[in-house]
């Protein structure tokens, strides 16, 4: 009869120790590559800010001044000016506002067209504006609308411009302007656009101020 020596109680003890240890190895890898992957060199990727040049800041003209709706072969550029100056400079910043329009919007109308236009477009603003002068464009200013209360006071035009809109002989004239409401805000920056269209009228051809929609 064949005996075996009994295994020492001491060996099976270092044994399950060497596995338990050689198993926590195996699994703090994967975890220590996890860790790795998802940790990244400081400025690595990190987005870059953009610079205050960049993006337009908050409350400057530029962004108080948007280009309105205008047909395709319009002026679509809008005045997109950095150098326009901000709310509340008063008089001292209106050629400058004149000069980004100029600037932004190069001419394409004969210099007499673009005269005549500024004129009606400068009465028309200053008439729905402050109730001055409505009468004269009855096609213009419905019968109510002449009877409403002035709106505006302290008006000031900043700066003015008139190009084609389109084609089919119109225009428009595109005005910046300041006032105080009627609860006595006053703000400058304001924008409202006049169309026209050019008809001949007693054999003379001549600018017609279209009615606002």
């Amino acid at each position: 009869m064949t005996t075996s020596m009994p295994r020492s109680p001491r060996i099976l003890v270092i044994a399950t120790v060497l596995l338990a240890v050689c198993g926590l190895g195996l699994l703090a890898v994967p975890h220590a590559r996890e860790v790795s992957g998802s940790t990244k060199a400081p400025g690595s990727s990190a987005p870059v800010p953009r610079s205050p040049a960049a993006s337009p800041a908050k409350g400057s003209a530029a962004t108080d001044v948007p280009a309105p709706t205008r047909a395709a072969s319009s002026p679509t550029r809008g005045a997109v000016v950095s150098a326009l100056p901000p709310h509340g400079e008063g008089v001292a910043g209106d050629r400058v506002i004149q000069e980004a329009l100029d600037a932004d919007w190069p001419a394409d109308l004969a210099p007499g067209d673009a005269r005549r236009l500024l004129a009606v477009g400068r009465s028309l603003l200053r008439a729905d504006a402050t109730g001055a002068g409505r009468g004269r464009w009855p096609t213009v200013f419905t019968a109510e609308g002449r009877a409403l209360a002035p709106a505006f006071a302290r008006f000031r035009i900043q700066a003015a411009i008139a190009r084609r809109d389109g084609g089919g002989g119109r225009a428009v004239v595109h005005l910046v302007w300041a006032g105080a409401d009627r609860g006595g805000t006053y703000t400058d920056g304001r924008i409202t656009d006049w169309r026209f269209t050019h008809t001949t009228r007693k054999g003379s051809p001549t600018w017609t101020p279209l009615p606002r929609t």
